[in-house]
This record gives structure tokens, C-alpha cells and sequence, in this order.
């Protein structure tokens, strides 16, 4: 599926066309986004059965041929999520959401093992739809039930389609179907991604609980209420307010850090949070600043068959 894309993926895909041995076939629209690319592709598909990687997932040796024999003892309804791994030889700015990861999914990936995915532990194990195997009519339902009211480009083609997917059977995420997730290497990259994550965090959160409403909320109003306090603190001269105000964010950031070493998260993705946290802070609150913009409604309209574990 080409999604309008401005490099030569039209004619690398062209020239492996006439050799490959499967057939394959290259659809074509204008950049719409990864959410309608999907659904294009999806709905041209023709097996019951679809397969979604990422351009940026590398799947591991032998990990298809565990999926095949594995898939046929087990229930024929059950979705599998890949394990995913961050590549290793990632340049420093790359290991970053390692450490988030760990915070959030440390229980799972400390000790990796074939795990359901439910809307009970939906929160606490790692998913995504960069590497799922899913019934292609479940996905597309899973499709027209989040569908986009406005830009496709902001809103959510995971959390989302994956808790309504979990709602009617469990996903199974499991060490044998791995593969390596390649992140981006600039810092521009980097920062462009996170902006785009604020935004699509909001979308995958907001109206699923009233407790996850005011935490988006407050992840918006903090940060500018903490600033103006310290700048009035330092116009005013209370240094030692200033000072506690100060110690107090450090470790406010320096917490994940440590739950996450603690949970067994490489200290190399633990030195690359210590040196990007600050322009990603920057850079994931302007998206989750845009997210709550783009997406209050969203806040207002809670369903419960798309809600997840509460907070």
C-alpha cells in the first residue's frame, strides 16, 4: 500500500513485482494516513486472514513459521500481537521508549511469555498494531467503529481498534512471534514522532474513564502552571521555593527512570531518557496540548464497549 509517498517505494516495488515469488500487488492513493492506507489495503485483501507490519518492524528468524504451526492449536479467533524489541544497535535517541515501556509493561517484558491480552491486563502488556496478525472482517469492524470524524493523520490506528479488538477475544502476544523494531535515528525524527504521539495518546485516551480525562487534562495545564509559578517565585525572590520547586521536578521525571531500571530496562535506553527527556517533554506536550484541541469531543463521548481497564 502507497500511501502518496515522495521516494522511489513505486518503483522499488515495481521492479520486485516481476520476480517475486508471491503475487504482489501495489495499490496507490494520496497521502491520507496510515489509518485509511490501512484501511484501503485491508479491504483489498482477499485472505480471511491479514498480516499489518510496519515499515520499521523486522521480523525475527522463524518467527512466521512458530505463528503458522502455533496458530493451529490454538482458537481460531485469537489475534497475535508480535513481541517487539527495540533494535540494540539503535544510535542513542533511538532507546528512549524503552524506557516509558518498562514503566508501563515492565511485568510483561521482564519476564516475556505467551500472555492473552484482555481488557482486564489491556494496560499493562505491550500491544500495538505495527506487527498484528487479526480476521480481516474483525479489523475492519474495529475500523468503522473508530472511525475518523476529522484528519485521519491524528487520530489513533492502535489503542483504539486494539481495545475493540480485545472486547470480542483476546490477542495473543508471544515470545516465539518476535521481531525488531527499527526507531528513528535523528533527533528531528525523534521530536516530529513524539509531537504526532501526544496527539494520538489523547485520541486512545480521552472519555475511556473520567480519571483519564482529568490526567490528560492536567498533562496539558502542568507544565505552563509550573513555569509561570517558578518565574513568579524567581520575580519575587523566594529561592528557596524555587529551589524545593525545582528538586521536585527532577524527581518527578527521574521516577520513571527508576521504575524502569528497576523493572529491568538497559541502562543504555535509561541514558538516552536522561539526556532526551527535556526536548521530548517539550515536544510530546505540544501534541498532547494539539490531541486535546483536535480531540475534545472525544472527552464527552464515552462508550463502553471501547473502554479499556480503568486507570
Amino acid at each position: 500500500m502507497n500511501d502518496g509517498s515522495s521516494d522511489n517505494t513505486v518503483s522499488t516495488l515495481t521492479e520486485l513485482q516481476a520476480g517475486y515469488p508471491y503475487r504482489l500487488r501495489i495499490l496507490n492513493q494520496e497521502n491520507k494516513g496510515r489509518f485509511l492506507a490501512r484501511w484501503a489495503g485491508v479491504n483489498a485483501a482477499e485472505n480471511e486472514w491479514i498480516f499489518i507490519l510496519d515499515s520499521r518492524v523486522l521480523m525475527n528468524e522463524d518467527s512466521l513459521d512458530y505463528l503458522l504451526k502455533t496458530m493451529s492449536l490454538q482458537n481460531d479467533n485469537q489475534s497475535w500481537n508480535g513481541h517487539v524489541l527495540t533494535d540494540p544497535m539503535s544510535p542513542l535517541v533511538g532507546r528512549f521508549w524503552e524506557v516509558p515501556t518498562f514503566v508501563f509493561w515492565g511485568d510483561y517484558l521482564a519476564h516475556p511469555r505467551p500472555t492473552l491480552i484482555t481488557s482486564e491486563n489491556f494496560d499493562k502488556v505491550p500491544k500495538g498494531t505495527g506487527c498484528l496478525v487479526v480476521r480481516k472482517q474483525l479489523y475492519l469492524e474495529a475500523c468503522r467503529a473508530v472511525w475518523p470524524s476529522g484528519n485521519a493523520h491524528l487520530v489513533s490506528d492502535d489503542t483504539k481498534l486494539l481495545r475493540f479488538i480485545v472486547d470480542r477475544a483476546p490477542i495473543r502476544i508471544d515470545p516465539g512471534f518476535s521481531a525488531t523494531y527499527r526507531p528513528r535515528t535523528t533527533l528531528k525524527g525523534f521530536l516530529a514522532h513524539s509531537w504526532t504521539r501526544g496527539t494520538l495518546f489523547v485520541d486512545s485516551y480521552a472519555g475511556t474513564s473520567v480519571a483519564r480525562n482529568i490526567v490528560l487534562v492536567s498533562l496539558v495545564f502542568a507544565p505552563p502552571v509550573l513555569v509561570g509559578l517558578g518565574l513568579v517565585l524567581s520575580l519575587l525572590g523566594r529561592w528557596q521555593a524555587l529551589a524545593l520547586e525545582g528538586v521536585a521536578g527532577a524527581a518527578g521525571l527521574l521516577i520513571p527512570l527508576v521504575i524502569a531500571s528497576i523493572r529491568g530496562c538497559p541502562v543504555r535506553a535509561g541514558l538516552s531518557y536522561v539526556t532526551f527527556i527535556f526536548p521530548f517533554g517539550v515536544s510530546f506536550w505540544a501534541g498532547l496540548t494539539r490531541g486535546v484541541i483536535v480531540h475534545r469531543r472525544s472527552f464527552q463521548n464515552r462508550k463502553q464497549s471501547m473502554s479499556g481497564a480503568q486507570l
